[in-house]
Formats: C-alpha cells, sequence, structure tokens
C-alpha cells in the first residue's frame, strides 16, 4: 500500500531523530554547553550605595560546589574571606564576570561554565577536567585606591561656637562595624568614652581625619577605606585584611591643653556699680553640666548656694578664674577645660578629661573688710539732730537679699520698729546704718554678714547673705548714757531722799518714787531711758534701788549711779 507524501515524512522524521539519540546527539529542550555565566541575584540588599567595578578591591565569602552538590573549597571553612581585585584578571574569568555590579552584602548563585573556569586541564586532585562550578557568594566589601573618606552628618547641635582641630583632645562614643554591618567594637560597650588627641598619630589616619571640624554633641557616620584604616594586616581577628571600617561616632566633649577658661555673659544687671575681685566671697546657685548636657551637680537641687571665697584656692582654678569680675545678680557661663577642673582623673559623676560647663547665677558678694554701705535717697532740709547712740528710735524698714528676695518688712506689723540704738538689740550693720540720720530721712543700706547674721545665717536668713534694708526715720528720742536709767538736766536736789519722801514717813514705797520721777520729768529737770514702756523703766529703777528688795527704798539704799560708780572706782584701786 502506497503512503501519502505526508505520512512519508512524518516516519522520516522520527527514524532521523532515533538515529541522532543512539549517536548521542543533544536532545530537545537541551540548552547544551553554557556560553557565559549564569547569574542568580537571589537576595540583594533594599539599600545599595555601590556597585563593584572592575579594578575595585572587594571582600567577599563564598561556597564552590559541583553539580552534584559536592563541595570542592569554601572561604568559610578557612576561616578567612577573599580579597582581590575584581576584573583585571586575577580571578577565573568566570568569577571575575559574575562578581561585577554586586552591592555589599548582596548574595549571588553563579554558574561558571568550564572555558571560564579551570577548562579542559581542571585542578589536580581537586577539579577534573571540563567541570562546570557553583558558586555561592556573599559581597562584603568593595573599595577603590581612589577612594577617599566617606563622611556623613546625622544630627548637629543649633549651636556650635567651636570645631576640632588638629592637637585638640577629645571624648567621644563610638560604634564600629564592618561594611556589610558586622560589630567589631564599641566604646558603650565598655561603659566609657574613647579619649584621645586627633591629627597626632593616635588614632588610624581615617579617624583623625573623620574626627576633624566636628560640634560637641555633633553625630556623624564616618566610612574608612581600608588604606586609612588597618590596611593590609588587618587588626587581630576582628578586622580583617583590606576591611573598610563604618564608625557611628558621638562626639561627647573636647579641648586642647592650651585652653583657658571660656566665658559667656548671658546676663549682665544694667547697674554693676562693683565686681567681685580676689579675696571677696561670693554666694551662687549653679547647673554643672558635661559638654553633651548631662547634669552632674547644682546647688539648685540641694536649694542652697554654693559660698566660697574666690582667688583663693578653695575651689577648682577654672571657677577661681570664672568668677573674677562677676555682679551681683549676674548670670554666667563658664566653660572649664579639664587641666582647670578636675583633670584626667574625673571626681565622683565627672569622667575623666571631662570639659565642664557651669551655668552660674551670683546671689552676692562681700569681702570681710566691708562696711555698711550707706545710700541716703531722701534727707529733710534743716536737719539738725540726728541720732546718737543711746538714743531711741523709731523706724520703718524692708530687708531683702541682693537678689530681690524679700525677708521681712516693719509694714507687715502695726507700728514702726522701735529700739534704742547702740544697746544691742539689733544687728551691728542696721544701728551703725541708722546713725546720724534725721526724723523722716530715708537710706538703702547694704550689711554685709559679718555686720549681719554672719555665717550661721538667721531665721529666713541665709548663712553668710549680704542684706538690703531700706530704712526710714520716723521719730527719735535723746538717749541716756550706757548703764543710765534717767538722767538730770542739771544738778540733782541736794536733799533728794527728803524730796523724794513725799509723806516723810522715812521710807518711800514704789508709788512714791514713780510720782516723784515722772515730776522731775514734766518739770524738765531729767529724763528717763527713752523707751517705748516708761513704766517699765520707772519700776527698773525702783527695783535697783531697793536693794533688800522689801518694797519700799531706805536713806542707806538711795544711792545715784554717779555716786555708785565712783565707789566701784575706789574698790578698784
Amino acid at each position: 500500500m502506497a503512503m501519502a507524501p505526508g505520512s512519508r515524512r512524518c516516519l522520516l522524521l522520527l527514524l532521523l531523530l532515533l538515529l541522532l539519540s543512539v549517536l548521542g546527539a543533544p536532545a530537545l529542550g537541551d540548552p547544551g554547553p553554557l556560553e557565559d555565566v549564569v547569574i542568580d541575584r537571589y537576595y540583594i540588599p533594599k539599600i545599595c550605595l555601590r556597585e563593584a567595578q572592575m579594578g575595585d578591591f572587594i571582600r567577599y565569602h563564598y561556597n564552590g560546589t559541583f553539580k552534584d552538590g559536592k563541595k570542592f573549597d569554601s572561604s568559610y571553612d578557612r576561616g578567612a574571606t577573599v580579597a582581590g581585585v575584581v576584573g583585571v584578571g586575577r580571578l577565573i574569568t568566570g568569577m571575575d564576570r559574575g562578581l561585577q555590579g554586586m552591592c555589599v552584602n548582596e548574595r549571588r548563585h553563579l554558574i561558571v561554565p568550564p572555558h571560564l573556569g579551570y577548562g579542559s586541564i581542571g585542578v589536580a586532585g581537586l577539579i577534573p577536567p571540563d567541570a562546570t562550578l557553583y558558586f555561592d557568594v556573599v559581597m562584603l566589601d568593595i573599595w577603590n585606591k581612589n577612594d577617599k573618606l566617606q563622611i556623613t552628618t546625622l544630627s548637629k547641635p543649633e549651636r556650635c561656637n567651636r570645631t576640632v582641630e588638629n592637637s585638640d583632645f577629645v571624648r567621644y562614643h563610638y560604634n564600629g562595624t564592618l561594611l556589610d554591618g558586622t560589630p567589631f567594637d564599641s566604646s558603650y560597650s565598655k561603659g566609657s568614652t574613647y579619649d584621645t588627641y586627633v591629627g597626632t598619630g593616635w588614632l588610624i589616619k581615617g579617624m583623625d581625619q573623620g574626627l576633624l571640624g566636628m560640634c560637641a554633641g555633633e553625630k556623624r557616620s564616618i566610612i574608612i577605606p581600608p588604606f586609612l584604616a588597618y590596611g593590609e594586616k588587618g587588626y587581630g581577628t576582628v578586622i580583617p585584611p583590606q576591611a573598610s571600617l563604618v564608625f557611628s561616632v558621638l562626639l561627647v566633649d573636647f579641648h586642647n591643653p592650651k585652653d583657658g577658661v571660656f566665658l559667656e555673659h548671658l546676663e549682665v544687671p544694667e547697674s554693676c556699680k562693683r565686681r567681685a575681685v580676689t579675696g571677696d566671697f561670693v554666694r551662687y546657685h549653679y547647673n554643672g553640666t558635661l559638654m553633651d548636657g548631662t547634669l552632674f551637680d547644682s546647688s539648685y537641687s540641694r536649694n542652697q548656694t554654693y559660698n566660697t571665697y574666690i582667688g583663693k584656692g578653695y575651689i577648682i582654678p577654672g571657677m577661681d578664674q570664672g568668677l573674677q569680675g562677676v555682679c551681683v545678680g549676674e548670670h554666667r557661663r563658664v566653660v572649664i577645660p579639664p587641666h582647670l577642673a578636675y583633670g584626667e582623673n574625673g571626681a565622683d559623676k565627672i569622667p575623666g578629661s571631662a570639659v565642664l560647663i557651669f551655668d552660674v547665677h551670683v546671689i552676692d558678694f562681700h569681702n570681710p573688710e566691708d562696711p555698711v554701705e550707706i545710700q541716703t535717697v531722701f534727707r529733710p532740709e534743716g536737719c539738725n539732730v540726728t541720732t546718737r547712740n543711746r538714743d531711741f528710735v523709731r523706724y520703718h524698714y524692708n530687708c531683702s537679699l541682693l537678689d530681690g528676695t524679700r525677708l521681712f518688712s516693719s509694714h507687715d506689723y502695726e507700728k514702726p520698729q522701735e529700739v534704742t540704738l547702740g544697746a544691742n538689740k539689733v544687728i551691728e550693720g542696721l544701728n551703725s546704718g541708722l546713725l546720724d540720720m534725721c526724723a523722716g530721712e530715708r537710706r538703702v543700706l547694704i550689711v554685709p554678714p559679718h555686720l549681719g547674721h554672719g555665717e550661721s545665717g538667721a531665721r529666713g536668713v541665709p548663712g553668710s547673705a549680704v542684706l538690703r534694708f531700706e530704712v526710714e526715720l520716723i521719730s527719735m528720742e535723746e538717749g541716756v548714757p550706757e548703764g543710765y536709767l534717767f538722767i538730770w538736766h542739771g544738778d540733782p536736789p541736794a536733799n533728794l531722799y527728803e524730796q523724794m519722801d513725799l509723806n516723810k514717813d522715812g521710807g518711800i514705797p514704789a508709788e512714791e518714787f514713780s510720782t516723784f520721777i515722772k515730776t522731775q520729768v514734766a518739770e524738765g529737770k531729767g529724763r528717763l531711758m527713752p523707751s517705748s514702756d516708761p513704766e517699765k523703766v520707772i519700776a527698773d529703777m525702783f527695783r535697783n534701788q531697793d536693794r533688800n528688795q522689801d518694797g519700799k527704798i531706805t536713806p542707806d539704799e538711795l544711792k545715784l549711779k554717779s555716786d555708785e560708780d565712783q565707789e566701784k572706782i575706789h574698790e578698784e584701786l
């Protein structure tokens, strides 16, 4: 039976396919030998700052296997990454091609055909001839000899009065990682900053350069190529050879050994009549911080000023200098380098080599030699009679600290303050300030503590506080000499006892004594010691004369004060 032409063609095609399969020709669907490297980018990082280019230095890990999965080589097994230059013929051609364009942390599967691997020769005992090679690669580092330091500012303080220069001493925190993110060191884990000089060869070159221009409190990312880091040798077991390093740096503070104290006058009162000098005693509040803002001490937290002499070595040298020239009420910032503070060793909450910042508010200051400062606000015309010690005065006053803190006021009471001057009834400075005043005169008195309440202070008055009094003299009465309760304006009566014994019974009771004294005062023949309670003064006089305290004065008991003083002189003689 004859076949149709189409059937004959189909039969011939089937016979041809059968013959080819017997002869070993490639079957349908087999692509045959690979012409180029097969690349499978099975992990690509989201951020790829750089791709490996021809001539770049790279570091990578890999596993090498045959098609059946048998391993022939692995960098992991050797415990060391592979480093080299890509695209210049130092690697097998397939690897040279397969690594180009990779990002750090990218992972690839590479299939390298024999002619791009070890060809028909292979590697004796390791890779047979005409072997297709399978590589699983992760890229760890990429750099080029033309690379420069890469600096990224992550954050920066608004105020930056000064930046790091060569020869400065810096204190900084850091996290150090390899380019693939592998950490190798951290100052945070050690609990202390890294402290060193910049530009003097104590750091790797890249860090020396990367810290320049930083502000205290600034954060930077610094990427350092190997030739500016640890180069071909690496560092111990933590930094491989030819490794790029990434440092995340926070500059805590810095200074220069030649630095002095830096002053910033934050607020100076318009009226500043006097400035503090060496030997003055200063009371001030302060907040003490490190340059990164960490508070290490505060007088406010203790609700008590810090009190000290300045310029005499009682405080750190920087503060001794920093308080020179302050005004009362001034707010001043004092920046002190460590060699004028607590040095390399630090103190308590202050790290070694720390720059200190004190924000100071001066409450007051004085000198132990200061007198009372008197400012006359108003003095009446025709002022002929002025106060003296032993005078009895009435006055109003307001008392405050020099920072304006109100302490006491006579206006809070129903009547003015009353006192006999020179009788140790008020503080010495106020007593001095009330002398030589006219009735109606107003003064401002500045009383240093040694003429006030001293180092211990008093209720409501801090120790060593300078006091400000606003005083107005309301009235004054002429006093009597110290030790006297009554004085005669002329000579006393010749027969004093007889005149005092009004009923002539030979005894003078309190009523007769009081009546006689009041009569002498009324007739202008004598005067009592000024007091708000004349009856008490007369009662004290009677008690002094009634020596046996039987309620009456006898002729033997009555003696004038001048006679008593004369008797004491004879006894002493």
